[in-house]
């Protein structure tokens, strides 16, 4: 890159970051920063701002490199991570929000405190802060910072080796996003991530848009034809037990995984409790599902487009997206490009410095040492400790290099250890009211050192390789460790359960299509899944088997059949039973 088009890229990169701030700043100015605002956005967000803050918060970095470099390495399977967020999304919606608006809770853990005790609200908070500060900050910011170096090799710009050049991108994107982060709050990141939102799906379009072009010498029609043709197995999403997802993980613990994450994870659901209202938060929720289909297009799509291109020419399969932006993107865009990418990664690095120290005001600091402090003193523990985990996650963040199964294999291995055990207390703490709080305690223990082994412990310690994979694990742990509470409040029935009554009156109607849409989403799911199958464009001697057509047929007619009955019966009995539950409640 010579310096004109560097000088090029950089200014039009700061323009754009500039009106996304300039935006943002004009759309939330005025607002009183108490603790209500700085960490919920005043309660008052949108069903639009829910769902580009969701999308954005969830979508960076981590996932355009590493989705892409698993299916440069292999094939669509690990759509699953992405696509079946649906189902996560549907539960969310219908069943879960509900039950927190209504609560008019502020955190996860807060939650686990009325229904069990203190301990448990301290033990969930220390997995949250453990697995955010260890993992999920730092592949941020790793896989952001990858990106960069790729994007404007650093290296022979500035003399550097590489391992040097990694860590001062790191550091420059990690002190530009903390700052951010640390002096704004919950509205203004939700906006600012709706507007890179945009961008985000632009760029995510115009990739592989641009690589059909190339595979196809300047005809787009002939680029797709070969992809589809030459080597169809790469658009298989129906991965066998070699691949990086077994299609029967989904069953077995990917759906866990995806429902902890887009209803416990409290740096997902803070956008949702922020709704104003039910409609807002069911419509936000379920709007976000929808987009989720969109991730394979330019998450996954690129990879195979790469493989095409570049074959085994690549080191490492996470370096297959950043070679296909160098390639094909003309340089009057890669400043458009560069803001979207920064953009991506300050959003998920910003909503969790914001929900980690969200968690640590609310469910430490001011419970246990500052019951009395103001909203003013909470904000400004909640600034320094924020600065706290953005220095440790510089540091931690380099050393992901060094991950030899790839990026996106290891941020799903290492998050096991906290997702499936909130998941277990929270789920069965609603389901079954007579668990007593020891049952919660002793899964959290149980959990991470059973899992430990489980994926490291045996193989490492005594040389023992079960050969199963670690998802299937995620859904293994969660039978036991489900079975177990459930005995537990049979047999050792908690005396009396905590319960509070609900502190929302207003703004609980259920959203008129949230049933129908729900059809809606679970149809287009197992649409995405017949596409990209040996009966779609995995299909080996041609495009499309002549099974998809008379499929697709039937999955139209009943999508419609169903939408029609929700619309008319479900809505109907949905919402006499949130009405009967909160009276329950009461």
């Amino acid at each position: 890159m010579s310096t004109y088009e560097l000088i090029l890229t950089l200014g039009s990169a700061a323009f754009f970051m500039a009106l996304v701030a300039y935006v943002s700043y004009r759309m939330t100015r005025g607002k009183e920063q108490g603790v209500d605002e700085y960490f919920l956005a005043g309660r008052g967000l949108s069903g639009i701002f829910i769902a580009g803050s969701l999308l954005l918060t969830n979508l960076s970095a981590e996932q355009l490199i590493g989705l892409n470099g698993q299916s440069f390495m292999g094939n669509m399977s690990s759509m699953a991570w992405e696509v079946t967020a649906g189902f996560a999304a549907i539960i969310m919606a219908i069943y879960l929000l509900p039950k927190f608006l209504g609560m008019g809770i502020s955190t996860l853990p807060e939650f686990l405190s009325q229904r069990y005790d203190e301990t448990v609200r301290r033990m969930t908070v220390l997995l949250f802060l453990l697995g955010y500060m260890c993992v999920t900050i730092p592949s941020m910011l790793y896989s952001g910072g990858i990106a960069v170096l790729q994007l404007f090799n650093v290296p022979e710009l500035f003399g550097l080796s590489y391992t040097q050049s990694l860590w001062l991108v790191i550091w420059v994107v990690g002190i530009i996003g903390a700052i951010y982060a640390i002096f704004g709050g919950l509205r203004a990141v939700a906006v600012s991530d709706t507007l890179n939102g945009v961008g985000l799906v632009i760029i995510g379009f115009l990739v592989p848009i641009l690589g059909f072009f190339a595979l196809g010498d300047g005809n787009m029609v002939d680029g797709m034809k070969r992809l589809a043709t030459t080597h169809p197995e790469k658009l298989n999403a129906i991965g066998s037990s070699t691949d990086a997802v077994p299609f029967f993980s989904i069953f077995t613990g990917i759906l866990f995984a995806n429902l902890f994450y887009w209803s416990l994870n409290q740096y997902v659901i803070q956008r949702v409790l922020g709704a104003k209202d039910l409609k807002e938060g069911q419509k936000g929720v379920l709007m976000t599902g929808f987009l989720k289909l969109l991730v394979p297009v330019f998450m996954l799509v690129p990879g195979v487009i790469a493989f095409h291109l570049y074959g085994d020419n690549l080191a490492s399969g996470d370096l297959a997206y950043p070679k296909l932006i160098t390639e094909l993107l003309p340089v009057s865009l890669m400043g458009f490009f560069l803001a979207v990418l920064l953009g991506a990664v300050f959003s998920s690095f910003n909503s969790l410095l914001n929900s980690i120290a969200t968690l640590f005001v609310l469910d430490i600091y001011r419970p246990v040492f500052a019951k009395e402090a103001t909203d003013r003193q909470l904000i400004r523990v909640s600034k320094i400790f924020g600065t706290i985990v953005a220095l440790i996650s510089f540091v931690v963040a380099p050393f992901l290099m060094y991950a030899p199964d790839g990026l996106w294999t290891l941020i799903r291995q290492f998050t096991g250890f906290f997702n499936i055990p909130i998941l277990v207390i929270v789920m069965m703490g609603m389901l079954v009211r007579t668990i007593p709080p020891i049952a919660a305690k002793i899964v959290i223990v149980f959990h991470v050192i059973a899992y430990y082994f489980f994926v490291f412990g045996l193989r490492q310690l005594f040389g023992i390789d079960h050969g199963i994979s670690f998802i299937h694990g995620y859904g293994i742990l969660l039978v036991i460790e489900a079975s177990f509470m459930w005995f537990m409040g049979k047999y050792r029935p908690v005396m009396q359960v905590n319960r509070r009554r609900p502190v929302r009156t207003t703004g609980m109607t259920p959203w008129k299509y949230a049933m129908p849409v729900s059809v809606l989403l679970v149809s287009s799911i197992i649409m995405m899944y017949v596409l990209f199958s040996k009966i779609g464009l995995a299909y080996p001697d041609g495009i499309v088997s002549g099974w998809f057509w008379p499929i697709t047929l039937v999955l139209l007619v009943g999508t419609v059949f169903l939408w029609r009955f929700a619309l008319k019966s479900w809505h109907t009995r949905y919402t006499t039973y949130l009405e009967e539950e909160y009276k329950r409640a009461e």
